[in-house]
């Protein structure tokens, strides 16, 4: 009788705890994860999950959220979605609950594989997107089961830690100045940095833009002109002019430092923007931009964040 009431204890004491999943896995610099099933981890050569033969292979991104709207928008009035199986409803561990999949078949080269695309509402920020290919061949091929079960613990975080995504960048960021929000434009290319949130438009509060843009010319003579049509090419520029273009050294490598005064913007905001590049095997680019009566106090936060730049 002891060992009855013991074991319904337990299960009492079992039921009252609830029981945890696993919990999901973020590739570095995504907003997209999901939890993995056994045999498949993060990938080292995109962002993504991959098996150890590499034939089962999971992508994750970003897309605008506009891409989810088409779809969700085409399914309710009954409108084609484009070549290939329909997308049917699906549920996922996302906060916002709305997803669709697709399962199809293809080929790479002679091999049949099964293709499962994953679309997940971020809401007005992003569309999550998922696309996971299995060969036939796989040595330890998932069901179909498996397969849903794993796109169904799909999940988005809000935002990427900072420290994981200054991580990825192919250079050292050692002064943040004290800018408040940081976000990746192009994972392990370029990141913004700025006093806004999210949403705020670029015409507002100071940023900075810092990435890579390849290599720049051998010869200094080349190098003022082509820091000039660089920063000609800065997009949602009016009325723009150059008011100095100079050579200067940065972190003593050869750079040039570019000055812009223009207007941007639906209220065409009088901005600021300084262009520095720092030339190498690849050039550095900075852009960095206030308004005209934000400039004084900006400008020393700029200059702080490009010297604290160094390669990895």
């Amino acid at each position: 009788m002891k060992s009855i009431r013991a074991l319904v204890v337990l299960i009492l004491a079992a039921a009252s705890h609830p029981v945890f999943a696993a919990d999901p896995v973020f590739p570095s610099g995504a907003r997209v994860g999901l939890v993995p099933i056994e045999g498949i981890n993060p990938a080292k050569d995109f962002m993504g999950f991959e098996s150890d033969d590499k034939k089962i292979k999971i992508g994750v991104t970003e897309i605008p959220p506009a891409a989810f709207d088409a779809v969700d928008t085409a399914i309710r009035e009954g409108k084609p979605t484009g070549p290939g199986a329909k997308p049917e409803a699906f549920e996922t561990a996302a906060g916002l609950g709305k997803a669709y999949i697709t399962i199809d078949t293809g080929k790479d080269g002679d091999t049949p594989i099964r293709i499962y695309s994953l679309i997940v509402s971020g809401g007005d920020k992003y569309t999550g997107y998922v696309i996971a290919q299995v060969r036939e061949d796989a040595s330890k091929p998932p069901s179909d089961e498996a397969m849903r079960k794993m796109l169904a613990s799909t999940t988005l975080r809000k935002a990427v830690p900072v420290e994981e995504q200054l991580g990825l960048l192919p250079f050292k960021i050692g002064d943040l100045g004290e800018f408040k929000t940081v976000r990746t434009l192009s994972p392990r290319v370029s990141i913004l940095l700025t006093d806004g949130t999210e949403d705020t438009t670029l015409d507002g509060a100071p940023y900075m833009v810092i990435g890579l843009i390849g290599a720049g010319p051998e010869k200094s003579e080349d190098r003022g002109r082509f820091a000039q049509q660089a920063a000609a090419s800065i997009p949602g520029l009016r009325n723009a002019r150059i008011t100095s273009s100079e050579p200067m050294r940065i972190d003593g490598s050869a750079g040039y430092e570019t000055r812009i005064d223009a207007v941007t913007g639906k209220e065409d905001t009088p901005v600021t923007l300084v262009q520095w590049l720092r030339f190498g095997s690849t050039t550095l680019r900075i852009i960095a931009s206030s308004t005209q009566e934000a400039w004084p106090k900006a400008f020393p936060r700029f200059r702080a964040v490009r010297d604290g730049i160094e390669g990895r």
